[in-house]
């Protein structure tokens, strides 16, 4: 058994594909993903070696912490080794990690070492086949939704996705660099990204809010494409105009007409309000996310 921090990505890419099948949920966050391929200024990657063979990967961000050991080589003391070097790594500091899925081993894990759940993360699902195809829904008269325009429309999303999110420890403070690294991805698609405005955008017209969709590849998250409701946005001066509902509307029927049958949505399982609008669209509970804290000296 080895580890280091010397990371070969694509062999880090191969053992993330095998937990993902073996599991059934994706054991990194898009994010870390992300930051693994792209690097990251004041990341870790921490890998450990079995016989030689990658055998497990954890990456630490700002205090934050994922981590996997391949499905054929676990219960040999793998993700104790990886933990303890996050540990080390994190030093008097608060430490989060993520466990995608909840799954059993993440509590025999996390627990003893003086871990508490901390954040829920639900995903929920719901069949299109109920989505109207060509919504006309009711927006003022100075308002237009218009598809994301690349290179011209960051900044304007940047400012109202800070203020929407500005409670959110990770959606509120992306950056122009989160953004673009996004855009350069193959799944990326403007036209599913749409901008709500009030007046011309290249005319002094104010973003209100918007509706991001993303569509996940066939064994992804499921054996045939299925779409997001990435990210849905409005900024605090436009509440109370209904266009969460309508963007949602359109974004639903976007996703639709690509042919897909499921969308899913990530929301946090203590934001009662929000659980019950979706659960009144018809989405349900698919699978859980928890992230674990230990407090700094624990």
């Amino acid at each position: 058994m080895s580890s280091d921090s010397d990371t070969d990505v694509p062999a880090v890419l191969t053992l993330l594909r095998a937990a993902t099948v073996a599991d059934g949920v994706r054991p990194v966050s898009e994010e870390a993903e992300l930051r693994l391929q792209h690097g990251s200024p004041g990341g870790h990657d921490v890998v450990v070696h079995d016989g030689g063979t990658l055998a497990g990967y954890a990456r630490l961000d700002d205090g934050t912490a994922e981590l996997v050991v391949h499905p054929d080589r676990r219960r040999r003391g793998l993700g104790t080794a990886l933990l303890r070097q996050l540990l080390d790594l994190a030093g008097d500091r608060p430490l989060s990690i993520w466990a995608h899925g909840d799954l059993p081993g993440s509590a025999e894990l996390l627990a003893p070492h003086g871990f508490d759940r901390a954040r829920v993360l639900l995903q929920m699902r719901m069949p299109l086949d109920s989505i109207e195809p060509g919504p006309r829904p009711a927006l003022p008269d100075d308002v237009r939704v218009l598809p994301f325009r690349p290179g011209r429309d960051e900044e304007a999303w940047l400012r109202v996705n800070a203020r929407a999110f500005a409670w959110h420890p990770e959606q509120g403070r992306m950056t122009r660099a989160d953004l673009e690294l996004r855009e350069a991805e193959p799944w990326f698609d403007p036209d599913g990204f749409l901008m709500a405005w009030r007046g011309a955008p290249d005319e002094g017209g104010v973003l209100l809010g918007s509706h991001w969709t993303k569509v996940h590849p066939a064994g992804d998250v499921a054996d045939q494409p299925v779409g997001e409701i990435y990210v849905l946005g409005i900024d605090p001066d436009a509440q109370g105009m209904s266009l969460g509902r309508a963007l949602t509307d359109l974004g639903l029927a976007h996703l639709l007409g690509r042919g897909l049958d499921q969308v899913l949505l990530y929301v946090e399982e203590d934001n009662a309000a929000a659980v019950r609008l979706y659960e009144s669209r018809g989405f349900r509970r698919f699978a859980v996310d928890v992230s674990w804290q230990r407090a700094p000296g624990a």
